[in-house]
């Protein structure tokens, strides 16, 4: 009896940004894809809604991050062209923090990562950013790195152009569609995925499903974290209507004061100076489905009380908020790596709250690894690693597969 082949050559799982990119590269160069979403496009449900979401250059979180990003502008563009869509909005970038913070200076962070790359930037002081963008209303001993080329990505038309361009080369796409497990066959090698509605098989599986990975690959949950995000939208009153909007006179931002550090974009999609915290405090849930998707009235001043600080002008109505998640590992690095035991199997997740700028280059490394198990793009520092920390119990526990794992951590330390 002859070898059955399998229905695909990949399957993604989870068509959110990372995957709805992963499905468009795979199906660019000739493979037989199917992407499963368990729920719909662009969806409320995990990390990727709210209209937009920052992509900067300059980059406090390590200068390795930097080439990728470059190659990510690269493919934003490109995605633009063949959609003709417009989706990345070219602000400039704001990294600020005081000159003498002690600890983890962000500020001087990004001044690391823009010199060692080389990239073009201007090193200004609190009053020399209030005095070019007049929405912004910094402390004089605050000192700020300006990058020209951070801006605004469309996340959710994001998502819908990679998964239409995707299904315009062949893709297949199935939502709502819940992946309730997995296996391989050691002996052919080829992976079954089970659904709600049915099974599939494949040559190669790519696991990119966010925060709810650990639904599908348990052994995660002894290394991630999912935390609650809660982003505001602020009016604005100030005599100059255009003083934050994507005009060149208000620039997304990175702030970081003695406790804590913000975001924050011009008005872009909805009526609102938009801004969100990082890793805020006692927001860890146990899982996806338990995430409190109200929005309080603690939440509200939690993030009024950074708007009435740095950015008075929009010290008014809160005119939405969203809940979304973050899946954030001890080191908030990545996780991008074929599976340490079953190498048919590629995995990306805990993107760790900055993610979203590196789906248009994960995408194209997804499908190296997938098709060639291998890529050209340095990703050592995110590959899986029992070094990392809180990796070594995962890593053995994804060795044995099916092996018992430690209880999820309740919290993870801040940089701060």
């Amino acid at each position: 009896m002859g070898r059955t082949e399998p229905q695909y050559d990949a399957i993604v799982v989870g068509v959110g940004g990372m995957g709805s990119a992963a499905l468009y590269h795979l199906a660019k160069r000739g493979s037989k894809v199917l992407g499963l979403e368990q729920y719909s496009i662009a969806h409320h449900n995990g990390s990727s809604h709210g209209i937009s979401r920052i992509i900067r250059l300059a980059y406090h979180e390590d200068p390795a991050y930097v080439p990728l990003l470059k190659r990510a502008y690269e493919l934003w563009r490109e995605l633009e062209q063949e959609t003709k869509q417009d989706l990345l909005c070219i602000t400039g970038s704001i990294d600020t923090a005081r000159g003498d913070l002690q600890g983890y200076n962000g500020f001087k962070k990004s001044l690391q990562s823009a010199q060692e790359h080389n990239l073009e930037h201007e090193i200004l002081t609190g009053d020399e950013v209030n005095a070019r963008f007049p929405g912004y209303s910094l402390p004089s001993d605050f000192m700020a790195v300006y990058q020209p080329e951070g801006g605004i990505l469309a996340s959710e038309l994001c998502i819908a152009a990679h998964i239409k361009a995707a299904q315009s080369l062949g893709a297949h796409f199935h939502a709502p569609e819940k992946v309730e497990a997995w296996k391989v066959d050691d002996a052919t090698g080829i992976v079954t995925i089970f659904t709600d509605q049915g099974q599939y098989t494949a040559r190669k599986l790519v696991l990119t499903a966010g925060s709810w990975m650990p639904d599908i690959m348990p052994e995660l949950q002894s290394a991630v974290v999912v935390e609650r995000q809660v982003i505001g939208w602020f009016s604005v009153k100030h005599p100059d209507p255009d003083c934050c909007t994507p005009s060149g006179k208000f620039p997304v931002f990175l702030l970081q004061d003695e406790t804590d550090y913000w975001y924050g974009f011009p008005q872009f999609g909805y009526n609102g100076l938009k801004i969100g915290k990082f890793h805020r405090g006692n927001n860890i849930v146990a899982h996806p489905k338990d995430l409190d998707r109200t929005v309080s009235l603690d939440d509200e001043q939690m993030m009024r009380g950074a708007i009435s600080k740095f950015f008075p002008v929009a010290n008014h109505e809160m005119t939405k908020a969203a809940v979304c998640m973050f899946t954030t590992t001890q080191d908030s690095h990545f996780i991008v790596d074929l599976h340490p035991k079953h190498k048919q199997v590629v995995v990306c997740s805990a993107c760790s709250g900055h993610g979203y700028k590196f789906c248009s280059v994960m995408g194209e490394i997804l499908a190296d690894l997938a098709l060639t198990g291998k890529t050209q793009h340095d990703i050592d520092f995110i590959r899986f690693n029992d070094a990392r920390p809180g990796q070594k119990d995962m890593m053995h526990s994804l060795q044995q597969r099916g092996a018992p794992v430690k209880p999820p951590p309740t919290s993870f330390p801040s940089k701060l």
